[in-house]
């Protein structure tokens, strides 16, 4: 059972799908449920991966994925709180530049205090 844990908050100006757990192959159709499920037409998707010490090239593909599909419906994809292995796997395929990376965004007064969970791993 992937060990992985997707949650979804829906802000004024954008929604932000938080990630905590390694993004490999077992994680990806858990997370891939939780980007389909979030409306990128002409908004901004940002997935914190602040949660993510590792990625591995399903991860990143899923990345892409989910990049192609926000810029085809006039969305924004933003990567936020990128670790260092993630960041490494995205260097050694030249495709850190596929992508709008932005620094942990502090939550403002009106973001919920707690993230509305899509699934919950089970050890």
């Amino acid at each position: 059972m992937p060990s992985v844990d997707v949650y979804v908050s829906n802000l004024a100006d954008r929604t932000v799908i938080t990630v905590v757990g390694d993004l490999d192959f077992d994680a990806c159709p858990q997370v891939s449920e939780a980007t389909h499920k979030v409306s990128v037409r002409d908004r901004v998707v940002c997935l914190d991966l602040a949660g993510v010490a590792f990625m591995d090239a399903s991860g990143l593909g899923l990345l892409q994925t989910v990049n192609r599909d926000a810029v085809s419906h006039g969305g924004h994809l933003e990567l936020s709180g990128l670790q260092a292995q993630p960041q490494h796997v995205m260097d050694l395929t030249g495709t850190r530049a596929q992508f709008h990376i932005v620094a942990p965004r502090p939550p403002g007064p009106r973001d919920p205090a707690v993230l509305v969970p899509v699934r919950h791993a089970t050890p």
